[in-house]
């Protein structure tokens, strides 16, 4: 683990460095021609983040100054129970830290606070879509397969 690396709640100027770091990693790391420029990607998710403000969370990892890892945080609403009318789920979205900032905790210290600011709003659990480079990640952190939990994806990216 870093000491030198801080990890907090993104502000509005750091969504802009969240979303670069997103564009690096999906067009300069798996490939593919994306629907514009770096610019109104960027441009275009900042938007996103302030309009979905009150669902979609995003803490970044901070190291002298650069930001060098993201993750966000979504809740969506459940239906009432009879035993709890004011429902929630978490689902852990796009965690990613810089290849040059990796083996240092930096991926699972913003795992563990995205699970706390879950357990801090009420939310009933905490989901995550991972790649198979990730499953030890979020092992550390408490996750477990779940063999109720199904999944069908109903469109390629």
């Amino acid at each position: 683990m870093d000491g030198n690396v801080t990890i907090r709640r993104a502000g509005h100027d750091d969504i802009a460095a969240a979303a670069t770091l997103r564009w690096r990693w999906v067009v300069e790391g798996k490939g593919g021609t994306p629907l514009g420029t770096e610019a109104e990607f960027v441009a275009e998710t900042v938007g996103w983040a302030e309009r979905n403000a009150e669902t979609h969370t995003c803490f970044v990892a901070e190291a002298d100054g650069e930001i060098v890892g993201m993750a966000w945080l979504a809740f969506a609403p459940r239906v009432p129970s009879p035993r709890a009318f004011d429902r929630r789920n978490g689902d852990v979205q796009s965690v990613y830290v810089s290849p040059d900032a990796r083996g240092r905790g930096i991926g699972g210290r913003l795992v563990d606070a995205l699970v706390e600011e879950a357990r801090a709003a009420g939310a009933e659990r905490i989901t995550v879509h991972s790649s198979p480079e990730a499953l030890a990640v979020y092992g550390r952190s408490g996750f477990a397969v779940d063999p109720l939990l199904l999944d069908r994806v109903l469109s390629a990216p």
